[in-house]
């Protein structure tokens, strides 16, 4: 399959005018000028043309939970469902981002690694939708935050277990609830902690000697920093809480860059509505916290928690990543931390997040120019998913 656009994103920020991308299955083959790859006598070749768009790599969503619905009561919509009900409602939502763009997305927190399922059936072409990075059924204390999917552990052989038991399942990352949470009314408060030191430890330990990283939901302060002792890999949210208030610490933002661990703000695509259930004062400073990693050099990457209440999965990513250009972040720093960035931290740097010879064909064609404006995100013409085009109004992929 050929594939020639008026521009083609390379790299961080840079266009190839009039180029091509030449797919075979589901790697790319070759990129470069239109020229020199087109084939004049056009031999069984599939070519899809977009003289006037963009080709650029295909979103990565670091942050989704596609066990939830979206709606005003996430909980009490799983809890009404059985798994094989969930799992349909599943293979929708994954449906809907790879028809808004998202080619790859991170799943921290599922019941019963049902994520994994739908993830292993999308990749034999059995369903359409994203490569699904699983977390299986996420670490919490007893009675802690989503306490209700069924990974409540105490003391450090438990946590060992369950760390091995979402391996076992095929695991491609771990997740930890390291403090409380909003979505569980009867839990922790956000910024209270759920695990000791020792803990977090032999969490990471196990989960690091299987070659998985670890990706850590940390709002309270004090959490923040024993995750990052503990040397996790990602830390979710990172909203800096205190019973009080809000509180970075510098000491531990410098541990944050030096060690290299990259921060998911999991940002809403309805961030403008901050300030009305927060506080103009409260808003401001959640959001200059946010601003301020970033000019110290934290690696962030995009997300927007889809699946918790109101936020969807159809087109969720291109209104979250308003909000970085909102804090003064270049565009084509933002498509980097939900192409490349994210590809890195989510350990598959080596094969998706760029459009380069020998990657994986993930890619977005799109009616408008991102690097100038954002909202081209939305103008989507087709997504190429594993080498699979999806079309705005498709519901299945076409190799």
């Amino acid at each position: 399959m050929l594939i020639t656009a008026g521009r083609i994103l390379t790299a961080s920020g840079t266009y190839l005018e009039d180029g091509a991308v030449l797919v075979e299955g589901d790697t790319i083959t070759a990129v470069g000028p239109r020229a020199q790859l087109a084939d004049p006598a056009g031999r069984d070749q599939t070519h899809l043309a977009f003289p006037d768009a963009t080709v650029m790599p295909g979103l990565i969503d670091a942050h989704v939970h596609l066990v939830f619905d979206g709606g005003s009561d996430p909980v009490a919509s799983l809890r009404a469902s059985d798994d094989e009900q969930l799992l349909a409602d599943m293979r929708r939502r994954a449906d809907q981002l790879v028809s808004s763009g998202v080619t790859t997305v991170r799943d921290l927190g599922d019941r019963d690694h049902l994520a994994l399922r739908l993830g292993a059936d999308i990749g034999q072409g059995g369903a359409p939708g994203p490569r699904i990075v699983s977390a299986g059924i996420p670490l919490t204390s007893p009675g802690g935050h989503c306490h209700f999917l069924g990974g409540e552990v105490s003391g450090e052989a438990q946590v060992r277990d369950l760390v091995r038991r979402n391996l076992a399942q095929g695991a491609g990352v771990i997740k930890v609830m390291a403090s409380g949470g909003g979505l569980t009314k009867d839990g922790p408060k956000s910024w209270q902690s759920q695990f000791s030191a020792d803990e977090l430890r032999a969490l990471v330990d196990e989960a690091h000697q299987a070659g998985v990283p670890v990706a850590a939901h940390a709002h309270g302060a004090d959490g923040i920093a024993a995750v990052v002792d503990a040397g996790v890999d990602t830390i979710e949210h990172c909203t800096w809480m205190t019973e009080d208030g809000f509180g970075l610490r510098q000491d531990v933002l410098k541990k944050i860059i030096d060690q290299g661990i990259a921060v998911c703000p999991a940002t809403s695509p309805h961030w403008q509505m901050v300030p009305r259930f927060f506080g103009e004062e409260r808003a401001k400073v959640l959001f200059g916290q946010v601003r301020e990693m970033a000019e110290a050099g934290v690696r962030l990457i995009a997300g927007t928690d889809a699946g918790v209440q109101r936020t969807g999965f159809d087109g969720s990513l291109a209104g979250a990543l308003t909000f970085y250009a909102h804090l003064g972040i270049p565009n084509e720093r933002i498509i980097d931390m939900a192409t490349v960035h994210a590809a890195d931290a989510l350990g598959l740097g080596g094969s998706t997040g760029r459009i380069a010879s020998g990657f994986r064909a993930d890619l977005l064609v799109l009616g408008g120019d991102p690097l100038a404006d954002l909202d081209a995100l939305k103008e989507v013409r087709a997504v190429i998913a594993a080498g699979r085009v999806f079309e705005p109004g498709s519901r299945t992929g076409q190799p």
